[in-house]
């Protein structure tokens, strides 16, 4: 069972977005065409590394990685990777990664009844969800149960928000339905779940101004900047970032698609505050995820 062995002061940053791709077996956790689709939307063809690898990737650059895998089985007809083993190899590595889990929504009871498992029994500490790509709208009252088990567990929820690579420029994008990454269908659950702690990933692009609007209404709310180099961040997630939601903005990159070595090149172009980014590159992680005080 994963048991956190993080000693914060040798911290430089918490990377709060970083995907496993790939289990030590080489099944991939899209189908083909998806991979080839998020590769050339990101214009990389560079590996996509297991869990031993990604640990010693982060622990050469001093980070902490938060890792996870999707499960969308149910929309892309694709066994997913196993929690449970991403779970496992992290605890190998529990120096240096931070083990979140992911189950499909639309599974029902199963999906909780897994969520449960992976919390008590493998010690995950948060999961990912990615409503484009698993085929479900947050909003939804059926998928309450879920939410509800989350917070009581007091483990928070990473969505995506915002358009993605995946699918992009297959035909009907792979039949994945943007909309349902609307940051806006994230606001019933902050608002019924209101010590669940949610993240929404990514600048939200075309729905910034949404994803801003919950985030400053709700508290239990926070924004990744993972997925996008920081020099194309929007003006205005720059200016609440440097202000209203210095405390709720984290670092993320989204590796391997971004890597935390060009974020932090390219961070240094923007008009982010000196004085906020140790906030965002590693202290408001370190709140959310318990590891230091609130």
């Amino acid at each position: 069972m994963y048991q956190s062995a993080i000693d914060l002061d040798d911290v430089t940053a918490i990377d709060m977005h970083v995907h496993i791709e790939v289990d030590d077996h080489g099944h991939t956790s899209l189908p083909e065409p998806l991979v080839a689709a998020a590769s050339a939307y990101f214009k990389t063809d560079g590996p996509r590394p297991a869990v031993d690898a990604v640990a010693q990737y982060y622990r050469e650059r001093r980070m902490v990685a938060v890792v996870f895998t999707v499960d969308a089985r149910t929309q892309l007809k694709h066994q997913p990777l196993s929690s449970t083993a991403i779970a496992r190899a992290a605890a190998e590595h529990a120096d240096v990664l931070i083990p979140f889990g992911s189950v499909d929504p639309r599974t029902g009871g199963a999906a909780v009844d897994l969520a449960d498992r992976l919390i008590r029994e493998e010690g995950v500490r948060g999961f990912k969800f990615h409503p484009t790509v698993q085929g479900f709208d947050p909003s939804h009252d059926e998928y309450a149960p879920l939410w509800g088990l989350l917070e009581r567990a007091g483990v928070p929820a990473i969505f995506h928000t915002g358009q993605t690579g995946i699918g992009a420029g297959t035909p009907g994008g792979h039949g994945l339905r943007l909309g349902l990454s609307n940051p806006m269908l994230l606001d019933p659950i902050a608002a019924d779940f209101p010590h669940l702690q949610i993240i929404m990933a990514h600048p939200s692009v075309p729905w910034q101004d949404e994803a801003l609007s919950v985030a400053t209404h709700k508290h239990n709310t926070w924004i990744d900047l993972s997925g996008w180099s920081p020099k194309y961040f929007p003006a205005e997630l720059v200016r609440y970032a440097n202000s209203v939601l210095k405390r709720r903005v984290l670092f993320g990159t989204d590796y391997p698609m971004l890597t935390p070595d060009r974020w932090l090149r390219d961070v240094q172009t923007t008009d982010l505050k000196p004085d906020v980014l140790p906030g965002i590159l590693k202290d408001n992680a370190a709140r959310l995820l318990g590891l230091a005080a609130r």
